[in-house]
């Protein structure tokens, strides 16, 4: 059996996208990737909303599996870093690919809003998943890009 590639989820507080991604990355992409999230500051637990989110559409209880990480809680070395969207607040964590997916923090926002930011995750690690596939993913240069659903 083949090495899971590390990736590593990463936003300002590890409370609502970065934990998203964790969690659906466990559930789509589980053969491929071994998933973590951390935060630069850490909130005392894992948005609300997002729980209760994830849970109604896949049955995934972030509660039970989840906690907010820092940066030093994620076991190292790390394959892929993916930031979700914190700018400049981003800490250079080291890894052999980068990319940057620009998502809005969705905490406060209607349920439509976040589910979109839902489905937008999802989506980009479906394709994430994809481009693992491809033998150069590793020495292709690194795209922020902006998939549009």
């Amino acid at each position: 059996m083949e090495k899971k590639l590390k990736v590593a989820f990463i936003c300002t507080h590890n409370s609502c996208r970065s934990q998203i991604a964790e969690a659906l990355t466990k559930h789509l992409a589980s053969d491929v990737l071994e998933s973590y999230s951390a935060g630069t500051e850490i909130k005392d637990k894992i948005n609300e909303d997002a729980v209760r989110l994830l849970k109604e559409k896949y049955a995934i209880d972030m509660e039970q599996s989840q906690r907010p990480k820092t940066l030093s809680d994620i076991p190292r070395p790390v394959d892929i870093v993916v930031t979700m969207g914190c700018g400049v607040a981003c800490p250079f964590f080291p890894s052999k690919h980068r990319e940057d997916w620009g998502l809005e923090d969705p905490t406060g926002k209607s349920d439509e809003v976040f589910s979109q930011v839902i489905d937008d995750i999802e989506a980009r690690i479906l394709d994430l998943k994809s481009r693992l596939q491809q033998p150069d993913f590793f020495t292709k240069p690194t795209l922020t890009f902006d998939l549009k659903l």
